[in-house]
Order: C-alpha cells, then sequence, then structure tokens
C-alpha cells in the first residue's frame, strides 16, 4: 500500500468545502493525478482512521494567467470529494 500522504496532496478548505463537511460529512481533497478512487478511499481510512461510503472526482483544469505580455497556464489537479459513512467526522483542528 502506498503512503497515504503520497495520495493525499492537501485538504482543500474553502467556505463551500466547509459548509459541505459540517451538513453533509463531505471532505475534498486534492490528491496526485495518477491514484483511483480506491487508492483515495484506502488513504483517507489510513490517515484519518474514518470509514468512507464513497469517493467522487474530478481533474480542475488550469486557468491561463498573464504576466505582463508573457502567458502562461496553471497546472491541472486532480479533486476527490470522499462522503463518510454515518457517524464519522474527521476534525481538522481550530
Amino acid at each position: 500500500m502506498k503512503n497515504p500522504y503520497d495520495v493525499l496532496r492537501n485538504i482543500v478548505l474553502t467556505e463551500q468545502t466547509t459548509e459541505l463537511a459540517q451538513k453533509q460529512h463531505q471532505y475534498t481533497f486534492r490528491v496526485d493525478g495518477r491514484v483511483n478512487k480506491v487508492e483515495i478511499a484506502a488513504a483517507v481510512e489510513a490517515a484519518y482512521n474514518v470509514k468512507v461510503a464513497h469517493v467522487n472526482t474530478q481533474v480542475v483544469k488550469g486557468k491561463l494567467r498573464r504576466r505582463g505580455r508573457s502567458v502562461g497556464r496553471t497546472s491541472d489537479w486532480k479533486k476527490a470529494v470522499v462522503v463518510l459513512a454515518p457517524g464519522y467526522t474527521i476534525d481538522f483542528g481550530a
């Protein structure tokens, strides 16, 4: 098994994801682009001692950015929304 922190890059904390976590027990992670849903679920279960109900993934396309005359592009990244089984929560501290 891979190290869970090689799969999970970081947690996505925005107003929308915080509300999803509080009301529906859905947590959003930025993950390695090469992993699948089974590996993501196993990594979350190992890292946070919770039971995962299911995982939804999405590839977020990079945006165009300008610095004066030069135009660049940010990297694409993979987002995973993890739904926990009833009775489980993840506490990220305050």
